[in-house]
């Protein structure tokens, strides 16, 4: 237990899970907008449920270290770029936020309002089933991340924790908040698809920096709320296709 009073581990424990936070934000998103779709008492329990499995699903990867550095061995060559293991779970994941994500859009602003009951809807396990598949892919740059910046799996382990912890804290509040504002739900759906264009790209070894992609996130997000400072109404209602509790 010498690394529990290192300086440096614990720089490096608060660092880790600041970067993991930050990693964790398109996570928190596509949990917050699948979460949506289920009835109302049962939005808060599929974030915090599908947020305390992806957890365990983060540590599990972490055990498994040697599987996951193999995902980085090249299986076969397209156009002159190596695909490994990694970049078919990152241009799958892409692939299905893009269709995700352009399907959301289509079914908000051009679908048909009707009322569903759950049985028909969308159901808490296909919620939760989704949640986990995406954490997958959403996990692999971070835990990799982790892999590089620490050497002690309970650091790793310990950053995980705190940045799902974090995520469960504040989820409901920013999924209140994009519910609320039809035009943030919008730009929430346009970050995914750009997160999905960012997905597809790592895997062909286009790699577009992170802090470009949320620093448009964030102005895009700051212009908004400049938006819904200087108007007071509402000015778009999105369709509702699951409205029955």
């Amino acid at each position: 237990m010498e690394w529990f009073t290192d300086p440096q581990v614990w720089m490096a424990l608060v660092t880790l899970s600041a970067l993991e936070i930050v990693l964790g934000i398109d996570n928190i998103i596509f949990v917050s907008i699948q979460a949506s779709k289920l009835p109302v008492h049962q939005q808060e329990k599929a974030r915090l449920v599908g947020l305390g499995l992806a957890m365990f699903i983060r540590i599990g990867l972490l055990f498994s270290l040697t599987w996951l550095m193999g995902l980085t061995a090249p299986l076969f060559t397209v156009l002159g770029n190596e695909i490994s293991g990694r970049d078919l779970i990152l241009i799958s994941g892409g692939l299905f936020l893009l269709w995700k994500s352009t399907m959301e859009i289509h079914e908000k602003l051009e679908g048909e309002e009707e009322i569903s009951s759950a049985s028909v809807g969308t159901t808490f396990g296909a919620v939760i089933v989704q949640i986990l598949l995406l954490d997958i892919v959403f996990s692999l740059d971070s835990i990799i991340t982790a892999l590089g910046m620490a050497s002690q799996l309970a650091i790793m382990i310990a950053a995980v924790v705190i940045a799902v912890g974090f995520m469960m804290l504040f989820s409901g509040k920013i999924s209140a908040f994009v519910e609320k504002h039809p035009t943030i739900k919008m730009l929430a759906l346009s970050f995914l698809l750009l997160i999905g264009v960012a997905l597809i790209g790592d895997g062909f070894d286009m790699h577009i920096p992170k802090g470009y992609i949320y620093f448009a996130m964030a102005f895009s997000v700051l212009v908004e709320m400049l938006n819904l400072r200087l108007r007071r109404s509402t000015p778009v209602k999105l369709h509702q296709p699951h409205l029955a509790d």
